[in-house]
């Protein structure tokens, strides 16, 4: 029997209590599993702490679910509804593109056609493994193919063209070097071999693949008996515009087409033009068949659009020039939607105490959690814990402790690998994160919670940094709030994007996660509203509101954000790629867009580190009788959280900084400053306008984190510490200690109506003690 593995998720994660919430899940060795449902209160195992926490919960669930292993289908693709065969069993054709490839020298690729790799049957344009164009014809008994001499250089326009004559059996191949001087990694400077124009006689003829095959541009049809069809010889690389004609083209008509000219009406079946769609709020998926069949192709796992063409001649955004950005990025690892069969539903009592819970799936010995969370049906309660959902979606299965040899540099440590995180890496099922790179070299710029995702399990610990980060790092903040007896309600960055500050006016006072990176512009707006109308914010993190994210109207599953310029990024976009397809707004840093954190929440990301966190001093501003309120039970030289389960001090990992120069509110005072951090965190690359010796810890006053106090209108506020490490401190010590008497005197304040402590004290002098 087979090793049991079980993997699942949850759709949707974000769910309100009396909705229903879908569980796929597979597993292997087993035909049922034994399900109950927790609710997650912590998560780190670190014997510093309380350990693992949860609690069963009683409601309408089977004790055992009926399961079977559920296959992923991984790569994008686009595939061709074509209920009327249209393009099955064509005699004479002839099949074109403008191609960019990115790995030309793999795997068979596909570039388009409609072959089942089960029977060789139909045909196929695509590229073999040593990276020449082919056309392969099969009968269901023999394969035959004409072939290029000339190996394809990557990262390089090219039109390509196949013609088949059904009546001769003649062949023909045209790869047309398409490289301007702005279009490709290479440019015309480069002496590039001469175009290819071959043609033979082949002994095959296509035959239809029928129920078989699908037109697919970028793959082929494969099957298995376990699998049933699925995608197979996936592409690597850009496709442009592309078509299909019922005859043979003349070598006039081709090179015409490689040009850009509109193809001649005269036998086309289809024509594939990714520019049409594309609006000021981005494009979607489709890929329209601009001809009368309307065979429009369907994209699978989120192929990249927005992308520059093989006309594109400089335009830095899709918005000056669109004709210009046809470009379509395929990858064979991209994945969105695991596709996977519904499991189980359960539907939620509607007196479900909001919270973070997870499906428990035990069988053979293994176990998995599949997490998801609740808000109420109704808010009743004075404080809401934002979780930082689109950030959990950016670092979703990632990749960093086995494929980015910087990250060592970056945690100053090697990876610390257990059992669990080999098992999930040999699998490459599950797809990456947005920190990684596809296997073309290009950077991830989608995830989707339609997967399992292993870094969202409570227990989990980043191989890199070897303490918990994200959802694990954030269980410690709820298991404080319930320790020292606050009653609070779960939110998540999927209801503000959705709700916008009615969201979040239900509450007296919002608490962000551990690492609130991800943002997108109704997140901004609505948090930015909520504190102007009088809410009170606590920042409880670090590095937060830092990336221009978007999700697609209709489709909350999926993030999208493109690294650009400047920042702290594991990749960078290409030339004119940095607008998100899903909305068609530049990406990159808020703080590039004109709203950087400072003028939120007061504090912005200045410095990383992984190897040891420092404790706060206090500031003289933290006197001040405005404020001393804060500070309340804490000597004056006490060193503030000089402990913690994120590497021993409650100020470290990601740290912000207190700027004016960045939109810090002016009447900000800055109540205490992290000290003593090592040359192991360097100032951020986007305060470094010239490079020279000096940016660490040990020499750089900006390398630090700060704590801040400051009013908003109508007796709204924002306390800040800028730290991931600060709620990974609280539960130290059994939950008692200076972090947390910190925390209880503003949160007291906080959930309190009416003016703030200290608001009677006007003067700009130092009222001190």
């Amino acid at each position: 029997m087979t090793n049991t593995r079980i993997f699942g998720y949850a759709d949707p994660l974000n769910a309100k209590a009396g909705d229903s919430v879908d569980f796929m899940i597979s597993v292997e060795g087993r035909h049922e599993v034994e399900a109950k449902l927790v609710r997650l209160i912590h998560g780190d195992e670190n014997p510093d702490g309380p350990g693992f926490i949860e609690e069963e919960i009683d409601v309408d669930l089977p004790s055992w679910l009926d399961v079977k292993r559920q296959y992923t289908q991984v790569g994008s693709f686009a595939r061709c509804n074509d209920p009327d065969g249209k393009l099955d069993g064509l005699q004479s054709f002839t099949l074109f593109a403008h191609i960019y490839p990115t790995l030309p020298k793999a795997e068979r690729q596909m570039v388009m056609g409609r072959w089942a790799i089960e029977g060789n049957r139909g045909y196929g344009l695509g590229i073999d493994p040593d990276g020449h164009v082919s056309l392969w014809l099969g009968d269901g008994d023999s394969v035959d193919q004409i072939t290029t001499e000339i190996p394809l250089v990557p990262r390089a326009w090219y039109f390509v063209a196949a013609s088949f004559d059904g009546q001769s059996g003649e062949a023909q191949l045209h790869v047309i070097n398409c490289v301007n001087a702005w279009n490709s990694r290479i440019s015309t400077v480069v002496p590039f071999e001469d175009d290819s124009w071959i043609q033979e006689e082949l002994r095959v003829k296509p035959v239809a693949t029928e129920e078989d095959a699908i037109f697919q541009l970028a793959a082929a049809t494969a099957w298995n008996r376990q699998r049933g069809l699925y995608a197979s010889f996936l592409f690597n690389g850009k496709i442009d515009r592309s078509g299909v004609y019922d005859r043979v083209l003349s070598r006039d008509e081709v090179t015409a087409l490689s040009g850009g000219a509109a193809p001649a009406t005269n036998g086309l079946v289809a024509y594939w033009d990714p520019t049409v769609g594309i609006t000021e709020t981005g494009v979607d998926d489709r890929i329209a068949d601009t001809e009368p069949h309307g065979l429009d192709l369907a994209g699978v796992n989120r192929p990249v659009r927005l992308m520059t063409g093989f006309n594109w001649a400089g335009a830095d955004s899709f918005r000056l020039a669109p004709e210009t950005y046809g470009g379509v990025h395929f990858h064979d690892d991209a994945l969105t939607d695991s596709g996977w069969e519904v499991s189980h539903s359960l539907k939620l009592p509607e007196s479900l105490r909001s919270g973070v819970y997870a499906l428990r799936l035990r069988a053979g010995g293994m176990e998995d959690h599949v997490p998801f969370f609740v808000r109420p049906k109704k808010p009743a309660a004075k404080i809401a814990v934002l979780m930082p959902t689109f950030t959990y979606l950016a670092y979703a299965n990632e990749h960093l402790a086995y494929e980015a040899p910087i990250a060592q540099a970056i945690v100053a440590h090697t990876p610390v690998i257990v059992a669990e995180d080999l098992e999930y890496k040999k699998l490459e099922e599950f797809g990456l994160s947005t920190y990684d790179h596809h296997s073309d070299g290009a950077g991830c710029c989608h995830s989707s919670w339609r997967r399992p995702i292993i870094s969202l399990r409570p227990r989990y610990r980043m191989p890199a940094m070897n303490f918990p980060w994200a959802l694990p790092a954030d269980l410690s903040l709820l298991w404080w709030l319930e320790h020292a007896g606050y009653d609070y309600e779960i939110l998540t960055d999927h209801d503000l994007h959705a709700e916008g500050a009615e969201a979040l006016k239900p509450y007296k006072v919002v608490l962000n996660g551990t690492h609130p990176e991800y943002y997108s512009e109704e997140m901004m707006d609505g948090t930015e509203d909520y504190l102007r109308e009088g809410g009170r914010v606590m920042y409880l993190g670090g590095n937060g509101y830092y990336w221009v994210t978007g999700l697609r109207a209709g489709e909350p599953h999926c993030i999208e954000v493109r690294k650009l310029d400047t920042g702290s990024r594991a990749w960078q976009a290409e030339p004119g790629e940095g607008h998100l397809a899903c909305t068609g707004e530049r990406s990159g840093l808020w703080r590039s867009r004109g709203r950087a954190p400072q003028k939120i929440v007061g504090l912005g990301f200045t410095t990383e580190g992984m190897d040891e966190s420092q404790p706060y001093e206090r500031m003289p501003d933290s006197f001040h009788k405005r404020v001393s309120w804060i500070m309340q039970g804490i000597g004056d030289e006490e060193p503030i959280g000089d402990f913690g389960l994120a590497a021993g001090g409650c100020a470290g990992v990601e740290l912000d900084r207190y700027e004016l120069g960045l939109g810090t509110p002016p009447h900000a005072m800055l109540l205490a400053s992290s000290w003593g951090h090592s040359d192991n965190y360097p100032l951020v690359s986007e305060e470094i306008t010239y490079a020279f010796p000096g940016r660490g810890g040990t020499q750089d006053a900006q390398v630090r984190g700060d704590m801040i106090y400051f009013t908003t209108p109508n007796d709204g506020a924002v306390f800040a510490a800028g730290s991931i490490a600060w709620s990974q401190a609280l539960p130290c010590n059994g939950g008692e200690n200076n972090v947390g008497q910190i925390m209880r005197n503003v949160l007291d304040a906080f959930t309190k109506d009416g003016k703030l402590p200290g608001s009677q004290y006007t003067g700009d002098e130092k009222l001190w003690r």
